[in-house]
């Protein structure tokens, strides 16, 4: 006959055993979301010479602009494309615009940043000055919607567009002046990374992939 177990010590194991399921359970579903969301662990670096094509979009302040005249005000360019209602990438991407910004001080003014929405039927230019606040944007980062195929052709023209928003990946373009050639920084770049770029100070070396 099996020696019986106090009831204390019963109730306290099936704690734990229910307690590793649910653990188990939680990193299967982060493991799911880390794949389906496409986030590398290491930044890829390499020059493209994109064309910014001449589409219609509405910034944050409700003024309807041409891209390619606004991204060629003669100002250094730092863009991506987010969502306001992404829960995984766009919170960490916009938080390392908003560390960008801090760190370039004085300068900042003389960086464009700029953050396209692949959502553009939710993110109205009210919903995107609400998102702006939420990151202390300043006046040097600005957030831009429109139609929806002026976001996707702003997106195809940055190899960025997925067809499911739930499947974009964390993306950020550099440029230094009109004419230039963007850098293309695929994965999670970190804000001292972007303002290597922004300095032009990247060296072959630094260009190749690297640990974030």
């Amino acid at each position: 006959m099996k020696p019986m177990i106090p009831a204390h010590i019963a109730l306290a194991l099936a704690s734990l055993t229910l307690s590793a399921s649910v653990i188990s359970a939680q990193m299967e579903d982060a493991a799911h979301m880390h794949a389906h969301h496409h986030m590398p662990e290491r930044t890829q670096h390499r020059a493209v010479d994109y064309k910014v094509p001449d589409v219609q979009l509405v910034r944050d302040d409700g003024k309807s602009i041409s891209l390619a005249q606004e991204l060629n005000d003669g100002r250094p360019v730092v863009l991506n494309f987010i969502y306001t209602t992404c829960t995984t990438i766009c919170p960490v991407t916009s938080h390392t615009f908003s560390e960008l910004q801090e760190k370039l001080g004085n300068e900042r003014e003389q960086v464009h940043m700029v953050s396209i929405s692949i959502d553009p039927e939710q993110d109205t230019p009210a919903v995107l000055a609400r998102y702006a606040l939420k990151y202390g944007a300043g006046s040097q980062w600005r957030f831009y919607t429109g139609t929806l195929e002026a976001s996707i052709a702003a997106q195809r023209a940055f190899d960025v567009y997925r067809g499911d928003k739930m499947d974009h990946g964390p993306v950020t373009f550099v440029r230094l002046a009109p004419g230039r050639p963007w850098l293309r920084i695929d994965g999670f770049a970190k804000s001292d990374e972007l303002l290597l770029a922004l300095h032009g100070t990247k060296s072959e070396e630094q260009m190749l992939p690297h640990a974030m």
